[in-house]
């Protein structure tokens, strides 16, 4: 496996739905290749960063300036 199939492999991988022949290909590139052990722990540690955190309100100015864009993106009417 070349570096380029570990990046179009990578959400699989992580959310474990990758072919088990896949995985077991992308885990023996990870044993050699540093760059792609970056990305991928990067990856998972922002993911998991991301589950566990609040979202966070919007300003009242930026979430109006979001409803009207939605409307008129839609087509409803107010």
């Amino acid at each position: 496996m070349v570096c380029k199939e570990v990046f179009r492999r990578l959400s699989e991988y992580l959310d474990g739905d990758l072919d088990p022949g896949l995985a077991q290909e992308l885990a023996l590139h990870l044993g050699h290749c540093e760059d792609c052990n970056i990305v991928v722990d990067t990856t998972r540690k922002t993911i998991e960063v991301y589950c566990n955190t609040e979202p966070m309100p919007l300003p009242p100015d930026v979430q109006a300036r979001l409803d009207r864009a939605l409307a008129e993106k839609l087509g409803w009417k107010r």
